[in-house]
């Protein structure tokens, strides 16, 4: 079985350094400072849940979430990402006397300002629901926005195909034009249907994490099954994955285990070592996992100004 450390630093790597080719990157420190040590369009994906406006203080470090903070990180986003490449922002709004903040749109919005294109606005309906006294006015908030950024046209797209169809059918009918104009189907007599499984909606019913081994280890644990269909959509094996926002370390667990390579950030020393802790176990546990040039382990960077947590 192959093996790899984990490794951080503190030097800037160039395109085809061990840290980008080798054992995952893992980073201390504010994201914003140390995304300036990733070489531009160097990431084919990125994974990641931003903070939701202040609905949790991880730990007591997020102190300095502002619009101008989030917008930096996201021309940062921009600058690192591959053309073709997709950034997956899974994101939600804080009700603040009675009004949703917006945030995330304003999130979307500056992100297509800054050269993204919003590809596809996704929802994860989640099976549950945690916002105090929402129903004395509104209906139960079931889900998150998962924004598709895309540096041009995606270069990846591998659908998931689990989607149950109903009983078969045979297509037909017409689609109206821009001009009111009736036109017919393409495909007109194909089959579909018929139990075979098709291509998933842009819904994506996902269950919030439930193992309490696994929330105890960060207030917002992502699911692991959203990390993964994310990842085996918009990359291919060998493509660098990264989060800005390592929290637990869910998205560079499912990177490794599904033979990406993987870049991760995280100010909150308790969250990082929980993060590094469970890649090192999905390198153990990943037969495919490379090795670094001499499987060495580099000293942790602990050297950071801010402290910053984060949902995932």
């Amino acid at each position: 079985m192959n093996t790899s450390s984990t490794q951080a630093s503190g030097t800037v790597p160039s395109v085809g350094s061990d840290a980008l080719l080798g054992a995952p990157w893992l980073l201390l420190g504010d994201c914003l400072e140390r995304m300036k040590e990733i070489p531009d369009g160097s990431v084919d994906l990125t994974v990641t849940s931003p903070p939701y406006d202040n609905l949790r203080t991880y730990n007591g470090t997020l102190n300095d979430w502002t619009p101008e903070k989030w917008q930096a990180i996201i021309r940062e986003l921009f600058r690192v990402t591959k053309q073709g490449g997709v950034v997956v922002w899974i994101v939600g709004d804080a009700t603040i006397k009675g009004s949703e903040t917006g945030t995330s749109f304003r999130q979307a919005l500056y992100a297509m300002e800054c050269g993204f294109n919003l590809h596809d606005t996704m929802i994860w309906e989640k099976q549950t629901f945690s916002a105090v006294g929402a129903l004395r006015s509104r209906y139960a908030p079931v889900f998150d926005y998962m924004f598709i950024l895309s540096k041009g046209a995606p270069k990846t797209f591998n659908p998931i195909i689990d989607r149950i169809t109903g009983k078969r059918r045979v297509k037909t009918g017409s689609v109206r034009q821009a001009d009111g104009t009736m036109k017919p189907m393409s495909r007109q007599g194909a089959t579909y249907g018929g139990g075979a499984p098709a291509q998933r909606f842009n819904v994506w019913k996902c269950n919030t994490e439930m193992s309490n081994a696994v929330r105890t280890l960060h207030p917002a644990v992502f699911p692991e099954a959203l990390a993964r269909d994310h990842i085996i959509s918009w990359s291919n094996p060998g493509d660098t994955v990264f989060d800005p926002f390592l929290g637990s370390g869910t998205t560079g667990k499912m990177a490794i285990l599904h033979g990406r390579k993987f870049i991760g950030i995280e100010r909150d020393e308790t969250y990082f070592t929980i993060a590094k802790k469970r890649i090192e176990d999905a390198l153990a546990y990943c037969p495919n996992a490379e090795v670094s040039h001499g499987d060495r382990q580099r000293q942790i960077d602990t050297h950071s100004t801010h402290k910053n947590g984060s949902p995932n």
